[in-house]
């Protein structure tokens, strides 16, 4: 991989989780270099550290020691309102349990990132451009006929497919989707991962990380997370 066309770097990072008495380490000094456009998988068995690697790189966990740079800035040596900024525009986060809101329709939901730490003043000259946003990504991902429904009438293919389209609509520089097929039966995870495979060939870096090898052959690349270190 050139260094030149790096767009996430980590190095060193560790993990430990204390619950009493009891501590875990699960991430033990762990480095990769993602490159821009690349979509790289993720490997390992269930409570391995996929999760808290993927948070970590996208700035909803910090390591206890190590460096995360995103386009050659040390994220974490960057003030509150700056990585708060990243979080929301610089990266795409897909779970496998979707994080819809209920009460929301499909189109609020895609809208809600854009929504999120907007002013009110500034919120009335944005809406109608994020609006468009939202449609044009909710069309991308084939729920046009669903802007109206709630999650609770949608199938779990259908929700997940809003969630992507939710971490795609303010057109992150890296998507991160942490087991996006973990919750979905082959034919519906087929599908997302034709989708994740599409916006790759568009451009899209992609994260994922997952238990199943059959998911991770879609990847350009494929690390194994095994007893805290990445291979």
């Amino acid at each position: 991989m050139n260094v030149k066309d790096t767009i996430l770097q980590a190095e060193k990072l560790t993990k430990t989780y204390t619950l009493g008495k009891a501590s875990q380490q699960v991430l033990r000094g762990v480095s990769l270099r993602v490159a821009r456009g690349e979509f790289l998988a993720i490997m390992g068995a269930s409570g391995s550290g996929k999760s808290t690697l993927l948070h970590i790189l996208g700035l909803l966990d910090q390591p206890d020691q190590g460096k995360v740079w995103f386009e050659k800035e040390d994220v974490f040596g960057l003030s509150s309102s700056r990585q708060n900024h990243l979080r929301n525009q610089a990266f795409g986060f897909v779970f496998q349990f979707y994080h819809l809101l209920p009460e929301l329709n499909v189109l609020e939901n895609v809208m809600l990132p854009g929504m999120v730490g907007c002013p009110a003043w500034h919120w009335m000259g944005r809406r109608v451009q994020l609006k468009q946003d939202a449609l044009q990504v909710i069309e991308n991902v084939g729920l046009t006929n669903q802007l109206r429904q709630k999650p609770a009438t949608l199938s779990g293919g259908e929700r997940q497919r809003v969630a992507l389209a939710r971490a795609l609509v303010g057109r992150p520089k890296v998507l991160l989707a942490d087991e996006p097929t973990g919750n979905l039966d082959s034919q519906a995870g087929g599908r997302i991962l034709d989708l994740l495979c599409r916006l790759n060939q568009q451009g899209q870096t992609v994260i994922m990380v997952t238990h199943d090898a059959a998911v991770a052959q879609q990847a350009h690349r494929r690390l194994v997370l095994a007893d805290g270190k990445l291979g």
